[in-house]
């Protein structure tokens, strides 16, 4: 067993143990050692990940984890957005008497992210949810406020319930398989009965849906976007969403086709566009409009699911909408985090006061809404298309309209922040306005921006190392 293959996933577990200890044993105005800890240790994970594509893809460890292009960039794409919410959470965190845990929490959640993403055996699935879904509950009640304390209790109680359907699928598909492997999955399951598969499968499903934040999973991602603090609220919308959508990737492509499964993910793509768009249409708050963003965002990247096998484009337009929405998501919090302020019409004359602020919350915004040249578009066009590929034009032609349909609720924010009228009142930003506009959380967000148009941009540069094919 060739342990060197894992070594994004042994930095950051190193990264999570070193910074909590060190966090332990420092004084609370001497914590940035366990930020500088937890920053390094995810940038060396994205750099082992990255090198970790240039080989061929393969199977280790008898199976249960698979090495390959979409592993690779998985664990680039979490090691990055994990490194930029610590970058945005410098200026909530510095000092508080639980910074060194949260570092910890968030490195430890991103690790089992990594383990969803890169496993090929439903028992390994199992354990990367845990490790993904616990830290996330004392992330979000960290700030023991009455909101947080209400979002992690809601947040627990549906993890547990859609864990344990996701252990249930487990067990029937183990129990049907004779084995826990994908490989196996693929061959033993052709003869079984289609109902058990289908049982075992949605179980499977429902526990993915709930860690990517899809329907019928996706309760409890606006009230966590709102109760939890913005660093904790950033990093739940962002990074399990990534190791989700690719292990759900990952089985489908291994499930015979004696159930329906695409079926049963466009169904579920379209309730999460449609439910997530249209609530947040009456958000003022824009930590629950960024929620119900990332519900609709998830319906959207479960299009290539839908198709998994049956497009080529499929595997590259997921890889590449997740990091487009990344950056896209974590520039808009960034954004959040610089000003302090939660109400739509507080961002009002950003633009006078703020304009890198209000320039990346341009960018940030109209890349969720898929608007070129950003990242999300060349993600929506390439996700749309592979769903047009395999069949599912039904499904095209709802999400284009959900696409249109969400331009209302981001101009409710984008015009107030750069409303030019001298009448207007100034933002209400936060008394510390200079510095943190010029901060961590400011830079992370100018950062993010640019990366979104980037990726949009240069988007031909990037698609052919997303074109690998997935190890079997």
């Amino acid at each position: 067993m060739d342990f060197s293959v894992l070594a994004p996933e042994i930095v950051v577990l190193t990264g999570a143990v070193t910074a909590l200890l060190a966090g332990s044993f420092s004084p609370r105005n001497k914590q940035w050692i366990s930020r500088l800890i937890a920053a390094l240790a995810v940038a060396v994970g994205a750099g082992f990940a990255v090198a970790g594509t240039l080989g061929e893809p393969e199977t280790v460890f008898t199976g249960t984890f698979a090495v390959d292009t979409a592993t690779g960039v998985a664990r680039a794409i979490i090691c990055v957005a994990t490194l930029l919410v610590i970058s945005l959470g410098g200026r909530e965190l510095t000092g508080t008497s639980r910074e060194s845990e949260t570092y910890s929490l968030m490195l430890l959640s991103a690790l089992g992210a990594m383990v969803m993403s890169g496993t090929s055996d439903v028992l390994v699935l199992a354990v990367g949810y845990l490790l993904a879904s616990i830290p996330l509950y004392a992330l979000i009640g960290m700030g023991r406020s009455p909101h947080a304390a209400e979002a992690a209790l809601k947040t627990y109680l549906l993890g547990a319930f859609f864990g344990i359907a996701l252990m249930l699928g487990v067990a029937v598909l183990y129990a049907l398989a004779g084995g826990s492997t994908y490989e196996e999955l693929s061959t033993e399951l052709t003869g079984a009965p289609a109902a058990a598969i289908a049982v075992g499968l949605v179980g499977v499903l429902a526990g993915l849906a709930f860690k990517a934040g899809a329907v019928p999973g996706h309760f409890w991602i606006p009230d966590a976007a709102q109760g939890a603090g913005i660093t904790a609220a950033t990093f739940l919308t962002t990074v399990p969403k990534v190791g989700a959508f690719i292990a759900a990737y990952r089985l489908l492509s291994s499930m015979p086709d004696t159930v329906n499964w695409p079926l049963l993910i466009g169904l579920l793509s379209a309730a999460s566009m449609t439910i997530g768009n249209f609530a947040a249409y009456f958000q003022t708050d824009v930590r629950r409009l960024l929620g119900w963003s990332t519900v609709s965002q998830a319906g959207y990247l479960l299009i290539p699911v839908a198709v998994a096998g049956q497009s080529a484009l499929a595997l590259p337009s997921l890889l590449f909408y997740l990091a487009a929405y990344a950056a896209s998501n974590v520039g808009a919090f960034a954004v959040v985090a610089a000003t302090g302020r939660h109400e739509v019409e507080d961002y009002r004359g950003l633009i006078r006061t703020a304009p890198w602020l209000a320039g990346a919350l341009l960018i940030s915004l109209l890349s969720l809404v898929g608007t070129p040249p950003t990242a999300v578009f060349v993600g929506k066009l390439t996700t749309f298309t592979a769903g047009w590929d395999g069949g599912l034009t039904w499904l095209v032609v709802l999400a284009a309209l959900n696409t249109v349909a969400s331009l209302f609720y981001y101009l409710r924010w984008i015009a107030p922040a750069f409303a030019r009228d001298p009448a207007a009142p100034r933002p209400r930003v936060a008394s510390d306005e200079a510095s943190s506009t010029r901060g961590w959380a400011a830079s992370t967000a100018v950062v993010a921006g640019a990366v979104a148009l980037t990726l949009g941009l240069f988007a031909g540069l990037f698609w052919p190392w997303l074109e690998g094919s997935l190890a079997h």
